[in-house]
């Protein structure tokens, strides 16, 4: 069982980071201990991205992954105390677990298909309709392939689907990662044409960031 989360993070104009480039060298130097400690533990962070920019409300990203939800929740309080991230504000948070995707039991998120983490990352949250569920089920299954043969033309987008059912406000959280931006943007842009768009009542917030090392956080936060 692959449990996951997100979560975003944002400066706080009250506490700004003050950590100039030669002191920022322990810091990132702890942040890099608590990430390898973490994984010894069974909690891998997938990755932590640059987010600002993209939106207003958001500068960093946190993506980790493990078979237990608590120890998600340990290891996110975990980072949040280094001097790198301590002094950031929560924006978004989103988990998931891995559950059977409907008429397709073999589809495993990229995460635990052992595929290396892509440079780019778009993460959001999705509703179906509440005439979803309980729509015949053919009606349902040739919706669904016809949104897989659309999405299938971009082979080098990693998916990543997992079930967010009473975790949060959600029913699905969908990470997609591709190394190039604009791939996730056309596949986006291409899954509007699909007929099980019109049974999606919800699919914000979008957060979109690129992959950074943990040497390249402080320069995003300063």
């Amino acid at each position: 069982m692959g449990y996951t989360l997100w979560a975003v993070l944002r400066r706080d104009p009250a506490r700004p980071l003050t950590l100039s480039e030669d002191s920022a060298a322990p810091a990132v130097e702890h942040y890099e201990g608590v990430v390898a400690q973490l994984a010894s533990e069974g909690v891998t962070v997938r990755g932590t991205y640059d987010v600002s920019a993209l939106r207003a409300d958001a500068d960093i990203m946190l993506w980790l992954v493990g078979s237990e939800p608590e120890e998600l929740q340990r290891g996110y309080r975990v980072l949040r105390r280094t001097d790198l991230l301590s002094s950031l504000l929560p924006t978004w948070n989103a988990m998931g677990v891995h559950r059977d995707a409907e008429f397709s039991s073999n589809h495993l998120p990229a995460y635990m298909r052992g595929k290396e983490p892509a440079r780019w990352l778009t993460v959001y949250p999705f509703v179906r309709s509440y005439e979803w569920y309980i729509l015949p089920e053919e009606e349902r299954r040739s919706m669904l392939a016809q949104h897989g043969r659309q999405g299938s033309r971009f082979r080098s987008v990693l998916t990543n689907t997992v079930a967010s059912f009473s975790l949060g406000d959600y029913e699905w959280i969908l990470a997609l990662e591709d190394e190039e931006l604009v791939n996730l943007v056309d596949l986006m842009r291409d899954l509007r044409a699909t007929e099980a768009r019109r049974h999606v009542r919800e699919e914000v917030p979008f957060f979109t960031g690129r992959r950074i090392e943990a040497g390249q956080i402080a320069e995003v936060l300063r």
